[in-house]
């Protein structure tokens, strides 16, 4: 895996984590999911991704996106 596949999966995983606390505990959960939502689109526009910076010090090997 390597470090683009493993920010969309982190992703992936907090938005549906982030639903199913919206559903079952509050719906001010969705706030979080909109932070990642504003988050990812911020890193398609400048590169800079903290989930890709902690993920790369991890040692996970750079892909094409963050490098």
């Amino acid at each position: 895996m390597n470090l683009d596949r493993a920010v969309l999966a982190f992703a992936g995983v907090m938005i549906l984590i982030s639903l199913a606390l919206a559903h079952f505990v509050s719906p001010l959960w969705l706030w979080f999911t909109a932070f990642i939502g504003l988050n990812l689109l911020q890193a398609s526009f400048t590169g800079f991704c903290p989930a890709a910076i902690v993920f790369r010090r991890l040692g996970i090997p750079a892909g094409c996106a963050f490098k």
